[in-house]
């Protein structure tokens, strides 16, 4: 016997059970961003390496150690996309979407790094990113944070996430407290963890997000950026927080949140929940007003946020928040007897024509009435429609209530739409 193949470690199926949840949940985040203005674009899922490597930055773990990077027949570079804002820009810049123009776009879709996988972290996951250009003040930074938040009361996890924010200032300001948290660090490298250590002449500013409890400590002593900070990028900061403020969004300063990408400055922001353990970040990002000159366009000011899925929906299953978004069949069709079936399939699909956005199935592959009911049960359907010879030749049929204390009913095949209209109105 052959040897089975399983999916690739790290790259998980995702099963009937838990799409139904997940296309609830993509659902809603669709109709919030379109209530706000907010159109969807598509990208591919390989772009060139360079892309990543200008955006993402060369001393980046996710560029050095990370990446899903081959040679295509060409010769050319390809990798699978990591994350999408790069990608966004490039194709906003390549089709004219940006010149003398605003955006506010949306993409979701998966990303590839190759991670060691844990639960909520794999190395192919789904993103739902947001992403805005031509709007430079803090009003639309507001917009985004107030957006995530609507979201996560509407999926009932408001409670279990806290919104950290924090301000990079410009390229110059980071510039200049980067040398300061060199020169403080340098002098204590002996006491860093290894991980800082290496950063401290590649990425400095990524010593500050260290899960290390000595180096945080260590880091108690060191400089602040803010400190360093612009006149523009505090008055930015102030702004965002008063406008939090009066919309009653709950926020935590981080001074020491920086983001792991280059291209970030001024506005930084994460929704963060203490129930997943060390995967802790739900919803993550912030401003990159330098990045599409930094890809070769015309400098326009940048901000977008990325979500994870996983993490998402696995919030909501610590939660206990799912139940409501899994799909269940509204109406069972069973049927007995010769060519009954026929009448079955005819009357389920004038059903769906009467009641579009209602699940109803029509049993297939024969059996008994009771072993169909218990395969309607198990569907968790609200209604099996029950249809034998005898109801085939009176033109009528069965209506069984599966759920609650309603009672059964005979009615007639050309009432059925109307009487299940009614039947599941109520329930609605």
């Amino acid at each position: 016997m052959s040897k089975k193949i399983k999916a690739i470690r790290g790259m998980n199926d995702l099963l009937p059970d838990q799409a139904s949840i997940w296309q609830s949940v993509e659902s809603q985040i669709r109709l919030l961003l379109s209530s706000h203005g907010y159109g969807e674009i598509r990208m591919p899922i390989v772009e060139s390496t360079a892309l990543f490597k200008r955006s993402i930055g060369e001393v980046t773990d996710i560029v050095e150690k990370e990446m899903y990077t081959f040679e295509d027949r060409n010769g050319d570079s390809l990798t699978l996309r990591p994350e999408g804002t790069a990608c966004c820009v490039r194709a906003c810049e390549e089709h004219g979407l940006l010149y003398n123009q605003t955006q506010r776009l949306w993409y979701a879709g998966p990303m590839f790094r190759h991670e060691r996988p844990q639960k909520g972290r794999y190395r192919q996951f789904h993103q739902v990113g947001v992403e805005t250009f031509g709007m430079p003040g803090p009003d639309i930074d507001a917009e985004l944070i107030m957006m995530t938040a609507q979201l996560w009361q509407q999926l009932g996890i408001q409670d279990a996430v806290t919104l950290q924010i924090n301000t990079l200032g410009t390229v110059d300001a980071r510039a200049d407290y980067k040398a300061r948290l060199v020169e403080y660090l340098t002098a204590r490298k002996d006491d860093l963890d290894e991980d800082s250590r290496s950063r401290l002449e590649s990425n400095p500013l990524r010593i500050l997000d260290s899960k290390n409890p000595q180096t945080q400590k260590l880091l108690d002593g060191a400089p602040s950026l803010m400190d360093c900070l612009d006149l523009e990028s505090k008055q930015h900061f102030d702004e965002l927080m008063e406008m939090l403020d009066k919309a009653g969004i709950t926020y935590e300063k981080n001074p020491r949140l920086v983001r792991g990408l280059d291209y970030y400055g001024k506005t930084v922001f994460e929704w963060v929940t203490d129930k997943l353990g060390a995967q802790g970040t739900v919803c993550a990002g912030g401003r990159y007003d330098g990045l599409v000159e930094q890809l070769g366009g015309k400098a326009i000011p940048a901000v977008g946020y990325a979500m994870g899925m996983e993490r998402l929906v696995l919030l909501m299953e610590t939660l206990e928040q799912t139940e409501g978004h899994k799909a269940s069949v509204d109406i069972y069709i069973a049927s007995v007897g010769d060519k009954v079936y026929q009448t079955a399939l005819i009357l389920a699909k004038t059903l769906r024509e009467s009641l579009p956005g209602r699940r109803i199935q029509s049993h297939c592959g024969g059996g008994s009435f009771k072993s169909q009911l218990k395969k309607a049960d198990k569907s968790e359907a609200q209604y099996a429609v029950i249809l034998g010879e005898e109801e085939v030749d009176n033109g009528t049929v069965t209506v069984k209530p599966l759920r609650g204390q309603g009672e059964q009913l005979v009615v007639e095949q050309a009432a059925l739409a109307s009487t299940m209209t009614q039947l599941l109105g109520e329930k609605a």
